[in-house]
C-alpha cells in the first residue's frame, strides 16, 4: 500500500476543499508513492513524536496539526520546526496534517468526538459554509478535452463536480466547447487560475449557488439528554475531557439542556453560539476581552485547545484501522500538549 492511497481515503472523509485559507493541511514531507510501512496519529509533530516513529519504524506520521504554517527561509535547526522537517527528511518520513478541513466536517469530525464523549444528541453544525459555485466555461474546441481532464482531476482533489456538456456555445469567433463545473466557495481562487492558465481565448462566468451545506461548517450544538445545572455540568465536562482546569464566564443559576462546542480556537464563534440559544459554549484560546461578550447570553467555557482536539488521535485511528484493518496505524504515546498547569 501506498502513503497516497491512505491520504485519498482521509480527503474522501475531509476533503482539502474545506480548509481554512490560512491552514497548511497536506503532505508536508515525503512522496505520496512510497510505500507506507505503519502510521503514527498525534496532534503535534514534534520532535518526540518523529523520535517515537523512528523507533517503531513507522515511516508516515498523521497529524492534526501541520507543523508548517507558513513559509520557511532557513533549515538550519533553529527551532522545532526545522529540526523536524530536517530529521523527517533524513529519516525517510512523511508527515501528513489533516486540520481545517476535519474541522469543518459533520460525521467523523473533530467536533463530533467532543458530542459523543459529552453525550449529545440531535448534534448539527452551528455554522454551515455556504455549499457550491458553478463555473460556466467556453473553450477553443482544440483545448477542450484538456481543460475537462484538468477540471476533473481538480475535482477529485477538492471534492468539486465537473460535468462534461456535449454542447457548443455561440462565439464571434467560431463555435466554443462548454464546460460546466461546480466547486466549493473556498476553491474560487483556485478554480479561476485554473482557468485562466489555458489562454485568453476562453471566457468563462461564476455563478454563486445559495445553498448551504448542513454536513459542512464550524462548530456544532447539540443537546444533553437530561438538564443539568452549571456547576454539575462543568464537573462533567473536566471529567470527560480531562481537564485540568475550565475558564468559565459567571454561572447563570440556570439549568443546562444545549450545548455548542467547536474543538480548538473557537472565539469566533461567540455571537452564533449565543444565537443559537446554547447556555455553555466549550472550546479553548478565549482572550480576556473576549470573556466579556457573552454577556449573560451563555456560559463560556474554556477548557483548553489541547483539550478539546485530544480525541481526534483516536478519531483518526479508528477512521484507518476501518478501511485498512490489517495496517498498522498506532496512537502517539506522546502528550504533546505544551501548556502545563500548576
Amino acid at each position: 500500500m501506498l502513503i497516497k492511497d491512505i491520504i485519498s481515503y482521509l480527503e474522501e472523509i475531509a476533503p482539502p476543499s474545506l480548509q481554512e485559507s490560512y491552514d497548511n493541511a497536506g503532505l508536508i514531507t515525503g512522496n505520496p508513492n512510497w510505500k507506507v510501512k505503519k502510521a503514527i496519529i498525534c496532534l503535534d509533530s514534534t520532535e518526540a513524536v518523529l523520535d517515537e516513529a523512528i523507533a517503531n519504524k513507522c515511516n508516515l506520521i498523521i497529524a492534526h496539526h501541520p507543523i508548517v504554517f507558513k513559509g520557511l527561509k532557513r533549515f538550519n535547526g533553529s527551532n522545532y520546526v526545522e529540526r523536524v522537517i530536517i530529521k523527517a527528511i533524513k529519516n525517510d518520513i512523511a508527515i501528513y496534517a489533516i486540520h481545517t478541513n476535519l474541522d469543518n466536517v459533520f460525521a467523523n469530525g473533530v467536533n463530533s468526538m467532543i458530542a459523543k464523549s459529552l453525550g449529545l444528541t440531535n448534534t448539527k453544525i452551528l455554522v454551515p459554509k455556504l455549499g457550491l459555485e458553478r463555473a460556466i466555461v467556453y473553450c477553443p474546441l482544440g483545448i477542450a478535452d484538456s481543460l475537462k481532464k484538468s477540471l476533473l482531476k481538480f475535482s477529485n482533489l477538492s471534492g468539486a463536480q465537473g460535468y462534461d456538456y456535449s454542447g457548443l456555445g455561440i462565439s464571434t469567433d467560431g463555435p466554443k466547447a462548454r464546460v460546466d463545473f461546480q466547486y466549493p466557495v473556498s476553491q474560487r481562487g483556485r478554480v479561476e487560475n485554473l482557468i485562466n492558465s489555458f489562454g485568453k481565448e476562453i471566457s468563462y462566468d461564476l455563478i454563486p449557488l445559495s445553498n448551504k451545506n448542513s454536513e459542512v461548517g464550524a462548530g456544532l450544538v447539540g443537546l444533553l439528554k437530561k438538564p443539568i445545572a452549571e456547576r454539575a455540568f462543568l464537573a462533567v465536562i473536566q471529567k470527560k475531557m480531562s481537564a485540568q482546569v475550565i475558564r468559565h464566564t459567571k454561572l447563570r443559576n440556570r439549568p443546562v439542556k444545549k450545548v455548542a462546542v467547536c474543538g480548538g480556537s473557537g472565539s469566533f464563534l461567540i455571537n452564533q453560539a449565543k444565537a443559537s440559544g446554547a447556555d455553555v459554549f466549550i472550546t479553548a484560546d478565549f482572550k480576556y476581552h473576549e470573556f466579556f461578550d457573552a454577556e449573560k447570553g451563555m456560559v463560556i467555557a474554556d477548557i483548553g485547545h489541547y483539550e478539546t482536539e485530544q480525541y481526534t488521535i483516536e478519531l483518526l485511528q479508528q477512521i484507518i484501522s476501518e478501511k485498512f484493518s490489517n495496517f498498522a496505524a498506532y496512537c502517539t504515546g506522546v502528550n504533546t500538549n505544551p501548556v502545563y498547569y500548576f
